[in-house]
């Protein structure tokens, strides 16, 4: 049996998520978005994605490109997954060998992988010469079964509102995520600097729900909001939740969440889940006031190229 590794194809969509719930099942993951997340891609990014294919059947996958948006160059990612029932044959060294020249000649010094904190994915990463940086986890909860907080009365000048009410002028919501997205933790920050790449890769992506992103306006100005985005079935992810300097330790971003929350159960979402850095204590301590639990942990980790 021979292992190819190989540029994606539109068709391959299917089965790259297939492959990527299988390995990462606490991931919302559409083929929709899959295809829309290669087809925008800002140039910058270099944004490529692989498969791994082993007598027709695909069983790897690899997101590569470079991280455009932080302000230290040379900065990339590849995040390589492949099947659980696959392992062993090579397609993780193959794609990981692929991507890596890739990079290298696109101008990266260093490459960012996220590894699943298991004793097989770590020495997978070691042996390649990756060395461990941050760890992050993956957060669950049962919507349909969860006793969510009641829905509390608005503080005098707060009202709630969803991503929907913001469809003629989404700028005010580009600004938030810009502010939050610079003092998330991360070993590759972001720089939101570019309101038509943001419509483009965000604002559009078919997986953000509109209607369920819940935005907090206090006194007229967004305060905070929670993102979310669904497979249109029955999950649901919270894909950012954040508050603006000037408004937190308010419990805005609990207020927010909470009615994401609501609307996701109204609306027949079931599962629940979300990522948070492991350094992040209060997002942590927010997710775990509405009973999320870590249902799996994963490390960053980096290798220099050249």
């Amino acid at each position: 049996m021979t292992v190819i590794v190989r540029d994606f194809r539109p068709a391959d969509a299917e089965d790259w998520v297939r492959v990527r719930r299988a390995a990462l099942p606490f991931m919302v993951t559409t083929p929709e978005q899959i295809v829309f997340d290669l087809a925008t891609a800002h140039p910058d990014k270099r944004y490529r994605l692989l498969v791994a294919e082993e007598d027709g059947e695909v069983i790897g996958t690899a997101q590569v490109g470079r991280a455009h948006e932080s302000p230290e160059p040379g900065q990339a990612f590849c995040n390589t997954f492949v099947h659980p029932e696959r392992t062993g044959r090579g397609a993780g060294t193959l794609l990981l060998r692929t991507a890596e020249e890739y990079l290298a000649l696109a101008g990266a010094t260093s490459v960012y992988a996220w590894v699943l904190d298991t004793p097989g994915d770590r020495a997978f990463a070691g042996r390649r010469g990756y060395a461990p940086s941050r760890p992050a986890h993956f957060l669950h909860l049962s919507l349909a079964g969860a006793s969510l907080p009641p829905r509390q009365e608005l503080p005098a000048g707060v009202e709630l509102r969803t991503a929907a009410d913001f469809a003629d002028d989404p700028r005010p919501l580009f600004e938030a995520d810009a502010e939050t997205t610079a003092d998330e933790p991360s070993d590759t920050p972001a720089l939101l600097s570019d309101y038509e790449e943001w419509l483009t890769e965000t604002w559009r992506s078919p997986g953000l729900d509109h209607g369920l992103t819940s935005v907090v306006v206090a006194d007229g100005e967004v305060a905070a909001f929670s993102v979310a985005e669904t497979d249109g079935v029955d999950r649901y992810w919270s894909g950012m939740t954040g508050t603006r300097r000037a408004y937190r330790n308010r419990g805005l971003a609990k207020l927010a969440k909470n009615d994401s929350l609501h609307r996701a159960r109204a609306a027949g979402y079931t599962d629940a889940y979300t990522g948070n850095d492991a350094d992040n204590g209060p997002m942590l301590a927010i997710n775990r006031w509405f009973g999320y639990e870590i249902c799996a942990t994963e490390v960053r980790h980096v290798r220099a190229l050249g």
